[in-house]
C-alpha cells in the first residue's frame, strides 16, 4: 500500500503530527509513506524513521506568482498516485493537494474543519470535533483512517522520532539547557528579564536558538545579563533537531522548535499564554505550563499578554520535576 499524508505547514504542526508515522509502520510495516509539506518547513521531517519520501511542495509562492499554479500542479502530480491519501492539515488548500494525489482520500468530517469546504475533497470524514486536543486529534484521525487502534498511552510510549545521532560541535560539553525564545505573536513570547532569571537559576549552561534579528538580539539580551547563557550560531532545521537531541532540557515558547523536545523524547517545559495548552500530551517528561487567563481555541486574543505571569520559580520548579524524571 502506498500512503500520503498531507500536512503542509505550520513548523510546529509537523513536528507535533509526525509521531502518528511510527504507529503506521507498526500497523502497515510493507506499506510506502510519503509525507508532503511546504518547501520550507519540510527539512525537519528528513531522517524520520517511517517517512519513506519528504515531498516539498511550494505553495506559498502562489501568493506572489499565481501563474505559477499549473505549474505547481504538475509537480505535485509527478509525485505519483497513491492507494491512500490522508489530508492531516484540514484546509481548502491541502484538500486540493490531496485530491491531486489519488482518488481515495481521508480527513476530518466537517465538525473538525476550520474550513468547511475541505470536506467537499474527501472520499471519507472522520468526526472529531476541531476543539479536541491538538495530539487525539491526529492521534484519532490516523488511527481511525487506516483502520488500527491507537490509544493515548501508546503515543505516551512513543519512540523519539526526530533524534539526530551526531552531536553538534558548537554545544557545550556535558549537560545543557535549550531556550526557544522567539514565537509567531510577541504575545506569545515569555518575557526576556524573566527568562534571565530562569537562566540564573539553572545550574547548568544554556543555549539559545534564534531564527531571525529580533530573536538574535533577544538571545544576546540574556547573554549579556547570565553568565552561563550562550548564543548558538545561525543553524539548519537539522542541526535544531541535533541540538534538542543531545540537551538535558527544553524550555521554550508555544511554538514549532520547542516541539522537538517532545519529538525527542526530552525533558520539556512548554510556556502558554493566549493559547491552550492542548499541542501534545503532557507527563512526567513534559510540563505545559498555562498562565492564568482563560482561552477560547476558537478565538484567540492575541492581545492576551498573560504568559508573564508565569513565575521563573514556577519554570525553575517544572525544569526540575521533568528532569527527574
Amino acid at each position: 500500500m502506498k500512503i500520503a499524508i498531507v500536512k503542509l505547514s505550520a513548523l510546529g504542526d509537523i513536528i507535533q503530527s509526525a509521531f502518528v508515522v511510527q504507529f503506521i509502520k507498526k500497523a502497515y510495516p510493507d506499506a510506502t509513506l510519503h509525507w508532503f509539506a511546504e518547501e520550507k518547513f519540510s527539512g525537519v521531517l528528513e531522517g524520520v524513521p517511517g517517512v519513506d519520501r519528504v515531498c516539498p511542495v511550494n505553495l506559498s509562492r502562489l501568493k506572489k506568482s499565481p501563474s505559477a499554479l499549473f505549474d505547481e500542479i504538475r509537480h505535485i502530480r509527478r509525485y505519483g498516485y497513491y492507494d491512500v491519501v490522508i489530508d492531516m492539515q484540514g484546509l481548502i488548500k491541502s484538500a486540493i493537494v490531496s485530491r491531486l494525489l489519488g482518488d481515495d482520500v481521508r480527513g476530518f468530517g466537517k465538525e473538525g474543519l476550520r474550513e468547511k469546504q475541505a470536506a467537499w475533497f474527501y472520499t471519507k470524514g472522520y468526526a472529531i470535533p476541531y476543539d479536541t486536543p491538538t495530539t487525539d486529534r491526529y492521534r484519532l484521525l490516523a488511527s481511525e483512517a487506516l483502520g488500527f487502534t491507537l490509544s493515548k498511552e501508546e503515543v505516551l510510549a512513543k519512540a523519539p522520532y526526530m533524534y539526530v545521532k551526531e552531536r553538534p560541535e558548537f554545544v557545550p560539553q556535558g549537560a545543557y539547557a535549550l531556550f526557544v525564545v522567539g514565537s509567531t505573536w510577541q504575545s506569545r513570547v515569555y518575557p526576556k528579564e524573566q527568562f534571565v532569571k530562569v537562566a540564573q537559576g539553572l545550574h547548568m549552561p544554556v543555549v539559545v536558538a534564534h531564527g531571525n534579528e529580533e530573536e538574535k538580539a533577544f538571545a544576546e539580551y540574556l547573554a549579556e545579563h547570565a553568565s552561563n547563557v550562550t548564543v548558538l550560531p545561525k543553524i539548519s532545521l537539522h542541526e535544531l533537531k541535533a541540538v534538542v537531541s543531545h540537551s538535558t532540557l527544553v524550555i521554550g515558547n508555544d511554538t514549532g522548535p520547542t516541539y522537538l523536545g517532545w519529538a525527542c523524547n526530552k525533558p520539556t517545559v512548554l510556556l502558554f499564554g493566549p493559547t491552550p495548552p492542548v499541542r501534545v500530551y503532557s507527563d512526567e517528561r513534559t510540563i505545559l505550563l498555562k498562565s492564568p487567563s482563560s482561552v477560547d481555541p476558537l478565538k484567540l486574543n492575541k492581545n492576551d499578554y498573560s504568559i508573564k505571569e508565569i513565575s521563573p520559580a514556577e519554570i525553575l520548579d517544572a525544569a526540575a520535576r521533568v528532569m527527574a524524571s
